[in-house]
């Protein structure tokens, strides 16, 4: 058994190819094994060395990354991040693509992305609490894209109800960009004692290697291999590389993992993710230096027949791998039978520095660790920076409907319209520790169970802005996620992130990957919101036609006192004020592209100095109380930020007018950043303007609150609220019907 049967040199080849390892990478791998590969062999390196598994084109911005801080426990590298949250206790949290399966098979491509974020976090010994999205599709009439958001979103609540974790908050966009290729990012959040952190080093030679869970089937094989290609006209025949997920077994092995590690039993656990058998062994034994040898005839099998090169490659769902301590073994056992799953100890650690697999008497791979990592391809691929747009002047573009015509269609809009028809299919309080649920509050709310303190949590990014300007892209989804954390009331402590591009072998391509992790990581340095995980989601692109850069940010931040966070619902009877500096910014603007149908001009800048000054002075109002109610103003601009505070409660108003030098069209739905309009009574208004004012920060009186169902602006325009409402949720409704 000293070698594996090898590939004849031209069926290598071919199969190299079919594997999308390019014809240098093949010939390293040739080099370093010294010898042709076995069939099993082929598809560990073509895996590993897969842009999902590698992240060979993104590695070398990512480094840029600020990635620590005091409260930063683990950053990126193990399986999600960690930060400290006090009270002995750590949040656990990271946002993982799931967006070319979601296309292929939308139900169970959104539904096993749920399920792989789960155990991302779980395995580090966390409990979850929450889950959230950020979902982009294309335009809603686009061929198939009813089917694909119906199915996505139905997966998504339909795994995550079942496993008993609430669905909590998210975003939508819609831009035909995403026509070919939607995308499907998710995110989970759990809570785990600070010292009671579990990793993926496996030390201990000798020591088990256990397989747990669900058995192994042929579904997902290659998945990762799939997910590293662009679409083209067979994306129908690719249906096979989609796993199948089962949120029951997902929730029986929650159970079982978490009182399994209330013992001294593990010493290593990973999640069979992409790449599934192969990942999980590798990395383990890579971390810890060690060599790995698995004994698949042990290998807990769904389907008569198969091979160590499918049982490697399957990507089968709701598994885990673990290295135990010797003689525990029994007892791991006696708790995953309990819980009715799977149990099979698969092979051992050894010191050989190398990973050997064995199936029905044959060695099938032989193959040094170390090279699988720290020999992977890392490219510095050439980049092109994208071209400045020139600034579109608020005086050079005429309003040709109206503030209140304008409205209307605003909130009715895809990007702006209710998302009640998604949330409403999630189950948001299941637990009973959800504070605030979606559309209540800029981030959601959960309760920590036995704790005071809460977690705010969001999802943010804004495709259209990453495009015009990548850098300032990349500032503003980090910024986002920061404002919408602070308008609960909340402190944001760090972010998940997940970068979605098209093909990194286009210059244009990479220079959009690079200036948008330029732009986040000097956001992330001024915010002290450093990334602890994240997920890169490469060549998302059909017939080559790319996707929006979409650099989705995930945020986590805590509040001491749970009933210190405050929603968006202005009630009757208050004075809004408007934080932050309005100068008309019309560039990119929804505005503009849904009334004068251009997309085109700068983002609005954001300015990180004045970001952190605004919001630290908030969140020290929301917590000193009084303040009744919070929005950031985004997309839509200020109006619809009024509008949207108005809705949330059924309360009317009368606003001031427009101050004079921006016109008034500009000025409402203009979108510069860095702006919160807050609800108070008129003496905490009062009081709050002055103090901003003192601290150097705009602070404009907008209007009173009423108990009325108008919306009255200065010109005497009277906007019915009812049916402001009415078209705001009868938009996605009407589309999926």
């Amino acid at each position: 058994m000293s070698t594996p049967a090898l590939l004849a040199p031209e069926r290598a080849t071919q199969l190299a190819a079919e594997f999308g390892l390019k014809p240098d990478e093949f010939a390293r791998v040739l080099e370093i094994l010294g010898r042709q590969p076995s069939l099993t062999e082929l598809g560990i390196f073509s895996v590993m060395w897969s842009e999902h598994c590698s992240y060979k084109s993104s590695k070398v911005w990512l480094r840029e990354l600020p990635t620590k801080a005091p409260w930063v426990i683990c950053g990126p590298g193990e399986n999600a991040g960690v930060i400290d949250i006090g009270e002995g206790l750590a949040a656990i949290f990271k946002m993982e693509s799931h967006n070319h399966p979601s296309f292929i098979e939308p139900y169970q491509g959104a539904a096993t992305g749920v399920g792989g974020i789960l155990r991302d976090v779980f395995t580090m010994g966390a409990r979850p609490i929450a889950n959230l999205n950020a979902l982009r599709f294309g335009a809603p009439d686009a061929p198939r894209m009813k089917r694909v958001i119906d199915g996505v979103v139905r997966g998504i609540g339909g795994y995550g109800n079942c496993v008993g974790v609430p669905t909590v908050g998210g975003e939508v966009n819609f831009h035909p960009a995403y026509n070919g290729n939607p995308l499907v990012n998710a995110m989970t959040v759990g809570i785990a004692p600070a010292d009671r952190i579990f990793y993926a080093k496996a030390s201990g030679v000798g020591n088990p290697v256990i397989y747990v869970g669900s058995k192994t089937g042929r579904d997902g094989i290659h998945g990762a291999t799939m997910s590293s290609a662009e679409f083209s006209a067979d994306t129908e025949d690719k249906r096979p590389t989609v796993q199948i997920g089962d949120p029951f077994t997902e929730k029986l092995l929650i159970e079982a993992c978490l009182e399994l590690m209330a013992t001294d039993a593990i010493v290593a656990i990973q999640d069979m993710g992409a790449a599934g058998l192969t990942s999980s062994s590798v990395e383990m034994a890579g971390k810890g230096g060690m060599g790995i040898e698995l004994v698949l005839d042990n290998c807990p099998q769904r389907e008569e027949g198969m091979t160590a090169y499918e049982m490697m490659l399957s990507e089968s769902q709701e598994r885990m791998l673990m290295i135990l301590k010797p003689g525990s073994e029994a007892q791991a056992e006696a708790i995953f039978h309990k819980w009715d799953l799977d149990f099979a100890v698969i092979g051992h650690l050894t010191d050989t520095g190398r990973i050997t697999i064995k199936h029905n008497g044959q060695l099938e791979a032989d193959i040094p660790l170390a090279p699988l990592e720290s020999e992977a391809p890392l490219y510095r691929r050439p980049t092109a920076e994208t071209p400045k747009q020139p600034i579109l002047a608020a005086e050079t573009v005429s309003d040709p409907v109206g503030i209140p015509a304008a409205l209307e269609k605003l909130v009715a809009t895809p990007d702006l319209c209710s998302r009640r028809w998604i949330w409403d299919q999630y189950d948001s309080t299941v637990g009973g520790q959800t504070v605030q649920r979606p559309g209540g509050a800029d981030a959601a709310i959960v309760k920590i169970e036995d704790h005071d303190r809460a977690l705010a949590m969001t999802t943010d990014c804004t495709p259209r802005y990453c495009y015009a300007d990548p850098e300032e892209g990349g500032k503003q989804a980090v910024t986002e996620a920061w404002r919408n954390i602070t308008a609960t009331g909340a402190l944001p402590l760090a972010i998940t992130d997940n970068m979605n591009f098209g093909n990194p072998e286009k210059p244009e391509i990479m220079g959009q990957f690079a200036a948008s992790v330029r732009g986040m990581a000097a956001a992330c340095l001024a915010l002290d919101f450093p990334v602890v995980s994240g997920n890169v989601s490469l060549y998302n692109e059909t017939n080559g036609t790319g996707i929006l850069p979409t650099p989705a940010i995930g945020g986590v931040g805590v509040i001491e006192k749970a009933d210190q966070a405050i929603g968006l619902g202005a009630p009757a009877g208050a004075t809004l004020v408007l934080l932050g500096e309005t100068k008309g910014w019309l560039g990119q603007s929804i505005w503009l592209r849904e009334i004068l149908g251009r997309e085109e001009g700068a983002p609005p800048p954001v300015d990180l100095a004045a970001e952190r000054k605004t919001g630290d002075f908030l969140r020290a109002r929301i917590l000193a109380g009084g303040i009744l109610a919070c929005h950031d103003v985004a997309d839509g601009g200020l109006l619809v930020a009024v509008a949207e505070m108005l809705m949330a409660t059924g309360t009317g108003a009368t606003l001031n007018a427009a101050p004079e030098g921006i016109p008034a069209h500009a000025y409402w739905f203009g979108e510069d950043q860095g702006r919160y309009v807050v609800a108070a009574s008129d003496a905490v208004a009062s009081t709050l303007i002055a103090a901003a004012r003192e601290a150097g920060i705009p602070a404009t009186r907008l209007g009173v609150t009423e108990n009325t169902e108008a919306l009255v602006l200065a010109d005497g325009s009277t906007i019915s609220l009812s049916g402001l409402k009415a078209a705001h949720e009868a938009t996605l409704p009407a589309l999926m019907a």
